[in-house]
């Protein structure tokens, strides 16, 4: 008999299989979350057990402070968008011995050590030798010694190592200054806690520990601070040993420094530094950073307030070791703006190697300067020599500052000059204006000219010119026609005009400039002498008591060839922001006066420049230009020395462009430059109309 189906029996089955299932998935869940728990508990005990001493004294010496924090600065480019100063990240290594402790000497032994098998160099000024013999590096590295009087007294003044040396017991006072260099590391050494044997030799080892310790003495004896930048620009390699060393105070600090992308235009372009201790007070009150980079000189200085933005503030929290652990941001630094000169960097670079080239082949070379102008002062060159390469301004400063030839100061502003015979046009303008002589108006140069009783000579004398009008006289360069013309003109109606010219007179330009002078009795005063009156003849062709720089040169014959606006030399032609979406600002030409010429008299002396440039010993350099030129020559006569050159001119003759000023001291004679002159307006007129390029669909334009 078959068994009868029971739904019972069925029923309970699957109550049980349930059940089952339901203590597997207890059981799993159990599970999961005991061990979450355990993983709780461990990582509780690692914190609280184990690191807790740790994270306790982290807490404890961890700082809280707000810093101010300096912004990117801006680019420089010349006027067709050609970048000649950026930015570049390096990585320096600072040391702060807050930080280490009584460790101190053995963290820098190992940082040294590590240098060494790098061969990483590190900054050390102490003045004794790098290797024995231990011997000083500079002469009176510890005193030096001034005559006083006539008597022989001697002052003896403490150098900057003699005076820490004294302070810290070193030596005694200036009789023990005969100390020889190793008794004087000995000394240090014990001061700074280097133990040295008695009989043990100072080693290599321990000079350059003495050299690192000094340097951090020295900062907190004159700076009060205990932050060093131990070694700047290192690579990545260096900065990874480092790290795995984890050396307490010794901190990696990302920097960034102006990079050159030209060896050109040092003196425009000027450096950055440092702010000085005279200068914090004013820029503090600007919100910069005290470490904060500046602009120190040139164009970086002249649009500081461009080129460095804002500065940020930062709030930082750094450990006992001094790394930082957490940062906010309370305000970010905004990056300064891009400044756009109205430089032309391969004109510049073609002028100053003209101009190099020139000064260098003379006999006794000297200095000189080149300045290249548009109608509206606009400076497309300038060029000073001696130079430098602006990329390596702070590494040769030593031997620049040092150097006779004076290679720091820019001669195209600063650099006064007597203008010879280019000022002859002065002369010319102010005669034709005033009524004095007409464009036909002859005057016979027998090759003397008698005035107060003294003869004053041609420069063709014994021989003659003849009758001379005024177009002539330019380019015989008369100079009777121009004697006889100031003596009835008087010094203060050629010195009226040579003002109107800017001769004498600030240009205006962006970065220093001298004033200089025209002659006269204001002038003779100045220097303790007395005014004659036959003087005007020597003040008439640009000799007795005138100085003026190449860019007021520049300047009065632009202003001349222009038909008589003067208007302010210039360096700055805009202002783009940070990301060279949008123009910040646009320089508009500024006319300082105008001086009303009469356009007869103006061809008048005008064609004398172009026919000088016609003759044959100018020809010879103009001859092949594309462009008519016109020129005026100069031989300046300085006491005692060879005479100094000048030469001026401009171009295209019929529609002026472009007005050149060159200056070479000891050059002799002015038409001596007349090549470089060449040169420099092959170059502009080669390349005038192929320097800008249509501008490319979706492209950031600079």
């Amino acid at each position: 008999m078959s068994k009868l189906y029971d739904p019972h029996w069925e029923k309970e089955a699957r109550t049980e299989e349930e059940s089952r299932k339901l203590q597997v998935r207890t059981g799993v869940l159990v599970g999961i979350f005991g061990a979450i728990l355990l993983t709780f508990v461990v990582v509780l005990y690692q914190t609280q057990i184990v690191h807790g001493q740790d994270y306790l004294n982290s807490a404890n010496y961890s700082v809280q402070e707000e810093e101010t924090v300096d912004s990117v600065r801006g680019e420089i480019l010349d006027r067709y968008g050609r970048v000649l100063v950026t930015n570049s990240v390096r990585y320096d290594i600072t040391l702060d011995t807050a930080l280490m402790g009584e460790d101190r000497n053995e963290i820098l032994s190992e940082l040294l050590e590590l240098c060494r098998e790098q061969g990483v160099a590190w900054n050390d000024s102490l003045p004794v030798s790098a290797s024995q013999p231990w011997t000083y590096t500079k002469t009176d590295s510890l005193f030096s010694y001034e005559w006083e009087d006539e008597e022989g007294t001697v002052t003896v003044r403490a150098t900057n190592l003699g005076r820490l040396a004294q302070g810290r017991g070193w030596i005694e006072s200036a009789e023990t200054a005969d100390v020889t260099a190793e008794e004087l590391l000995r000394a240090m050494a014990a001061t700074f806690g280097l133990e040295i044997g008695e009989n043990e030799p100072v080693s290599q080892v321990h000079r350059q520990l003495i050299g690192v310790l000094y340097e951090l003495y020295l900062r907190s004896y004159e700076i009060l601070t205990s932050e060093y930048t131990f070694a700047s620009d290192v690579d990545i390699t260096f900065i990874s040993a480092v790290k795995e060393r984890a050396l307490t105070g010794v901190l990696i600090e990302t920097e960034t420094s102006r990079a050159y992308n030209t060896p050109s235009a040092a003196h425009v372009l000027g450096y950055t530094g440092d702010i000085t201790p005279e200068l914090w007070p004013t820029y503090q009150e600007l919100g910069y950073a005290m470490n904060a980079t500046v602009g120190r000189a040139g164009v970086e200085q002249a649009f500081e307030e461009y080129l460095h933005g804002a500065s940020g503030r930062r709030q930082i929290e750094t450990d006992d070791n001094g790394k930082i652990v957490a940062q906010q941001w309370l305000e970010e630094p905004d990056p300064g703006d891009n400044v756009v000169l109205t430089l032309d960097s391969s004109l510049q670079a073609v002028t100053e190697r003209y101009l190099a080239d020139f000064i260098e082949a003379l006999e006794n070379p000297a200095g000189g300067a080149a300045v290249v102008m548009d109608m509206t002062g606009g400076v497309l060159a300038m060029a000073s020599y001696p130079t430098y390469d602006p990329g390596d301004f702070w590494e040769l400063y030593g031997d620049l500052s040092s150097d006779t030839q004076r290679p720091l100061v820019n001669r195209a502003t600063m650099g006064l000059y007597a203008p010879g015979s280019t000022f002859k046009m002065v002369t010319a303008v102010a005669g034709l204006s005033s009524g004095v002589i007409t464009p036909i108006t002859q005057v016979r140069c027998t090759g003397l000219y008698h005035y107060y009783g003294v003869n004053q000579a041609c420069w063709i004398y014994p021989g003659n010119h003849g009758l001379e009008n005024v177009t002539q006289a330019i380019t015989d360069s008369c100079n009777i026609f121009f004697y006889d013309t100031g003596a009835n003109l008087g010094i203060a109606t050629l010195q009226d005009y040579a003002r109107q010219f800017g001769l004498g007179e600030y240009t205006g330009i962006e970065i220093p400039e001298y004033r200089g002078q025209m002659a006269g009795p204001e002038a003779a005063e100045t220097v303790g002498q007395t005014w004659y009156g036959g003087e005007v003849l020597s003040a008439a062709i640009g000799q007795s008591l005138s100085q003026f720089t190449p860019i007021q040169l520049a300047n009065y014959v632009a202003t001349l060839v222009n038909g008589g606006n003067h208007y302010q030399a210039h360096l700055l032609k805009e202002v783009k922001s940070s990301d060279y979406s949008q123009v910040v600002y646009e320089y508009e030409p500024e006319l300082l006066n105008s001086i009303a010429i009469d356009q007869t008299d103006l061809d008048a002396v005008l064609e004398g420049m172009y026919n000088l440039s016609q003759t044959a010993s100018m020809a010879q350099y103009f001859a092949s230009l594309p462009v008519s030129v016109g020129c005026k020559t100069g031989t300046a006569e300085v006491s005692g020395q060879e005479a100094t050159a000048t030469f001026v001119c401009f171009a295209p003759y019929d529609n002026p462009q472009v007005a050149i000023a060159l200056v070479a001291e000891k050059g002799s004679s002015g038409g001596n430059l007349a090549q470089v002159a060449a040169g420099i307006l092959a170059q502009y007129f080669s390349t005038e109309d192929s320097q800008s390029s249509p501008a490319q669909e979706n492209t950031l334009i600079r």
